[in-house]
């Protein structure tokens, strides 16, 4: 059983139901989700939009390779209504990302693992660092703390009720 934190958020439709319906499809499709982040109201990143995000982590056991895992990631993300390309970032009414797998390295073409941004995104970081602060990063060796503390991100991040 592998032990993988991921990164969910959107900014289009409604992001309760939204979110709402990711949780059954993450259960059946990539594993039991044993622990959950409170949900972040956060602005864009990388790229201008006017609609805010949300932003939550998740920690799931699973039972998948990471390549299975992505692959039906994409597939929870076009039910969604995502189109994936080269773009770039882009609204969009759920984005999943793998953040961490077990504490392993991956890099492929299409697999970077740990996402390779976590460090330098509050939206990731603040959630992550409630759920998992003493987790350490398989490369930096840093915790989730200590990344939150040197993260150079000053985006404004607002915990939901």
């Amino acid at each position: 059983m592998h032990k993988v934190f991921l990164g969910i958020g959107g900014n289009l439709g409604n992001k309760r139901e939204n979110f709402k319906k990711v949780f059954p499809l993450i259960e059946k499709r990539l594993g039991k989700i044993i622990q959950k982040s409170s949900v972040y109201e956060t602005p864009p990143w990388g790229f201008h939009a006017q609609e805010i995000f949300w932003n939550q982590v998740l920690i799931i056991e699973s039972e998948l390779s990471p390549e299975d895992l992505l692959r039906n990631i994409h597939s929870i993300e076009e039910s969604f209504g995502r189109k994936r390309g080269k773009e770039g970032y882009s609204s969009r009414e759920m984005d999943i990302d793998i953040l961490y797998f077990d504490d392993t390295y991956i890099e492929t073409d299409e697999l970077f693992i740990p996402h390779p941004h976590i460090q330098k995104r509050l939206f990731v970081l603040v959630p992550l660092a409630e759920i998992a602060p003493d987790f350490k990063h398989p490369l930096f060796r840093l915790t989730s703390i200590q990344m939150l503390e040197n993260c150079k991100d000053k985006s404004v991040i607002k915990k939901l009720k």
